[in-house]
């Protein structure tokens, strides 16, 4: 039997559509994301994301830099959306995060944003992948409702960066297929420093563990390997162990076992103004990334990727180019990070 994103059944019982109205009654006095700024979008008020209503969609493509497992052979169709819940000072997307004016000549509508998702499955992506979605998670599933009622039959990969809303995660719940999540900080002052969020390791942890409650640690694949539904967490290993990554390794192990997968990312380098923050100027060194393997290891974890240390030269975004902000995808093979499966022999 073909495989059938869970939305499908939402859509067809009406369900997808009663989530986006109560959804977007959360905008009204904005609480989508932890901030809880109250602002009412709805009537056109920015809130702490610098957006309002409508969705902003920076880029959309067919990326070739994702994990092995939803990359596949014609990779999956990211929507970078615009704005953000964080203000990370080394953010690698930082020209479409940061850059809240001129991100506004990128407003879409809610109609266009179903016709992207459309768009991309006829490009053949594997999936559609929501980069930096928590902001605009009412818009993307009235969107969704468009797009399914059109033929959309692709999972959904929830790509954020774990600052998000328990009661937004449970809305999604059996809509979402893949949730993504890069868990970044085991201590919260270190997360106001650097991407000016409070209580970041709280309000992740309890994110994550929403997710996986969901989804569980079994990474569902089809016939052709490709993951079709689970959860990915993604970890971005930083210099002078900034992101606290024992901490957050043990973390998983004891709240949610060892059995789920990681993405263990290399690909640092000081983008934004990381450049000018001490402790961030630099890239990571080999012998930081290889102390973060050993507690891999030392764990248990038997699940995932690890990107190969030289990630760091070659994971370089350019959003000037909108169409193709990683590079042609006939380059895929050169532009993505290489990344490898973890277990060991």
């Amino acid at each position: 039997m073909a495989w059938t994103p869970a939305y499908r059944s939402l859509y067809e019982s009406g369900e997808l559509g009663d989530r986006a109205v109560r959804l977007e009654a959360m905008l009204a006095a904005c609480t989508i994301c932890p901030h809880v700024c109250g602002n009412n979008r709805i009537a056109g008020d920015i809130a702490r994301c610098h957006s309002a209503w409508l969705p902003i969609v920076s880029s959309y493509c067919r990326h070739f830099g994702e994990e092995p497992a939803l990359t596949g052979t014609h990779g999956v169709g990211n929507i970078f959306f615009g704005n953000c819940t964080m203000r990370c000072v080394y953010c690698q997307n930082f020209e479409i995060s940061t850059q809240w004016k001129t991100e506004q000549a990128n407003t879409v509508s809610i109609e266009r944003l179903a016709e992207i998702m459309l768009e991309l499955q006829a490009e053949g992506a594997h999936a559609i992948g929501l980069v930096s979605p928590t902001h605009f998670a009412p818009q993307i599933v009235r969107a969704l409702v468009l797009a399914a009622a059109r033929g959309l039959m692709l999972p959904l990969i929830y790509n954020t960066n774990a600052y998000d809303s328990v009661d937004v995660l449970r809305l999604l719940d059996g809509i979402v297929d893949i949730y993504l999540p890069d868990l970044k900080y085991a201590e919260n002052d270190l997360g106001y420093r650097y991407s000016k969020v409070r209580s970041y390791a709280e309000v992740s942890h309890a994110a994550v563990r929403e997710m996986h409650r969901q989804v569980g640690s079994t990474v569902t694949t089809d016939e052709h390997g490709l993951v079709r539904r689970g959860l990915i967490i993604r970890h971005l290993v930083l210099p002078n162990d900034i992101a606290s990554s024992k901490e957050q390794l043990l973390w998983i192990r004891d709240a949610l076992g060892n059995q789920v997968t990681l993405s263990i990312m290399a690909q640092y380098y000081p983008a934004h103004r990381a450049a000018q923050t001490e402790l961030l100027d630099r890239v990571i060194r080999l012998g930081e990334y290889e102390r973060v393997l050993d507690v891999l290891h030392e764990c248990g974890f038997e699940n995932g990727w690890i990107q190969d240390f030289e990630s760091g030269t070659s994971y370089r975004p350019d959003f000037s180019n909108r169409a193709e902000p990683f590079g042609d995808a006939s380059a895929s093979a050169v532009s993505a990070p290489a990344a490898h499966n973890f277990q060991r022999e």
